[in-house]
């Protein structure tokens, strides 16, 4: 039987988007299955969150992930619309979220089938890695789930017919994640020990050597 591991994953957070690299290969190389479950940015689970936090917060997460993908070669661009909408000279954050709540809930929803991580996998380069112009526009979203064997309509209709199922999904793996010994993404969860941060993947694998985990055949 595989190993388990938890990964509390939002899609407005740049780290979480660099982490599925490094994750997709460690499934790839390692008998572990990554249970991808969604959260709600800090943005939207923590209210005022931008607004106490110090200004060098924002400024430095924009400079490093632009490192880190540059280091490991990855491409990025922070997405065009912003997942979150958000007034940037006042941090006020909308009451209507229509990006981050289809994104949120779409991921809930391939979290139910079992393949969250296929489906985020598919879909955060459409935000992030800088080839899409507009991703809110167009079929980019369709294609990008289509080729990772999803229909965008059908879940979107699901979804319509009755988002307090998936709210309810989002909502559980949000009290999971608290419960973690974390509140930031992306947090891997292996064992209820929690590993925050895209450059804690070797830990993690580490830690599951440790355990007992081996490589795939």
């Amino acid at each position: 039987m595989p190993f388990a591991v938890d990964l509390f994953f939002s899609f407005r957070s740049p780290y979480s988007y660099l982490a599925l690299h490094k994750t997709s290969r460690m499934v790839k190389d390692y008998d572990v299955d990554v249970r991808l479950r969604p959260v709600y940015p800090l943005a939207v689970r923590v209210p005022g969150f931008f607004k106490r936090a110090d200004p060098r917060f924002a400024r430095y997460v924009v400079r490093d992930s632009k490192r880190v993908a540059d280091y490991e070669g990855i491409p990025f661009r922070f997405p065009r619309p912003d997942p979150i909408v958000q007034d940037m000279a006042t941090l006020e954050v909308a009451a209507e979220q229509p990006y981050i709540h289809r994104l949120t809930r779409l991921a809930a929803a391939a979290q139910l089938d079992n393949r969250a991580l296929a489906f985020t996998a598919a879909i955060a380069p459409v935000l992030w890695d800088g080839s899409v112009a507009n991703w809110t526009e167009g079929d980019h979203l369709a294609r990008a789930a289509a080729a990772a064997g999803f229909d965008l309509a059908a879940l979107d209709a699901a979804i319509t017919a009755d988002p307090d199922r998936y709210e309810a999904v989002i909502a559980d793996n949000e009290r999971d994640h608290a419960a973690s010994g974390h509140w930031g993404v992306p947090t891997f969860v292996f064992e209820g020990e929690p590993f925050f941060g895209q450059d804690r993947i070797d830990l993690l694998i580490w830690r599951m050597t440790q355990k007992g985990l081996t490589q795939r055949i």
